[in-house]
């Protein structure tokens, strides 16, 4: 089976359609998958999709576009609403310097705040860094000398240095579609060098469909082709990928259970 650990089911581009899209999914072999927040004043829409689908898990937090929104919301509240028994992750957050929705400060704030919440809930952080590497990689190293906490690169386009020093740190580096895209040779060279046992995929859904869906809108079923790029960029078998992902998924995201059907990554 393979995990999408990234995609937005409560986005209007799937409410006429949404348990098509995790049907759908199911029959591809994405036997879990995470619906991922990004206002915490909209929580509530996130879990109530979590709660219809018994293998949806959803994630609690603040986007950096939306930061300055919501930078009154404290950790404590974050920490609280992370109770919740769908609640695997906290995020996204972090820094997004190409589109500049909020300001630098107030992403900053969100993204240490998040920090503190995933620290004190050993929940895994999704983090959304663009164009940021330095000031992301700054905060990371700072906030480690804190106190190590669980965090994933997610959807990764940035250099190297950041992802293998994140790898450094304990975290994991999660790719998409855009790894099946042409011209992302650099991309995939990473994608190629960060350890097996720390790579996990996604689809960022309704965003960056994968090749041969480029263009057209993401869902969860279409991680399989993410997966089979990676298998080609590595070299590996696409078994080996569903293997290493999902048993990887599964180490980060310690809430989240098995589906009853999959005994096991390897079946």
């Amino acid at each position: 089976m393979l995990v999408d650990h990234h995609c937005h089911l409560d986005f209007p581009e799937f409410a006429d359609d949404l348990a098509g899209i995790v049907t759908r999914a199911k029959k591809a072999g994405v036997g879990t998958m995470v619906t991922i927040s990004t206002r915490i004043r909209k929580f509530d829409q996130v879990r109530a999709v979590a709660e219809r689908f018994e293998d949806v898990y959803c994630s609690v937090g603040t986007h950096p576009h939306n930061a300055d929104e919501e930078l009154d919301i404290p950790t404590s509240e974050i920490i609280r609403l992370s109770q919740h028994p769908k609640v695997v992750a906290v995020g996204e957050a972090g820094l997004d310097y190409y589109y500049k929705h909020a300001t630098p400060a107030g992403q900053a704030e969100g993204f240490r705040n998040h920090i503190a919440a995933a620290r004190e809930t050993g929940l895994p952080l999704e983090i959304h860094t663009r164009e940021a590497d330095a000031d992301t990689l700054a905060i990371l190293e700072d906030e480690h000398r804190k106190g190590a906490f669980p965090a994933v690169l997610h959807c990764y386009t940035g250099g190297r240095e950041l992802a293998m020093r994140a790898v450094d740190l304990g975290l994991y580096v999660s790719f998409s579609g855009v790894i099946s895209f042409k011209k992302t040779e650099a991309l995939q060279e990473i994608a190629r060098d960060v350890p097996l046992d720390r790579i996990l995929v996604e689809t960022d859904a309704p965003f960056l469909a994968p090749v041969p869906h480029r263009g057209k809108t993401n869902e969860p079923a279409y991680v399989v082709h993410t997966a089979a790029a990676l298998a080609r960029i590595r070299g590996i078998s696409e078994a080996e990928v569903a293997r290493a992902t999902t048993d990887n998924f599964f180490r980060l995201y310690t809430k989240a259970k098995r589906p009853a059907s999959a005994a096991s990554a390897a079946e």
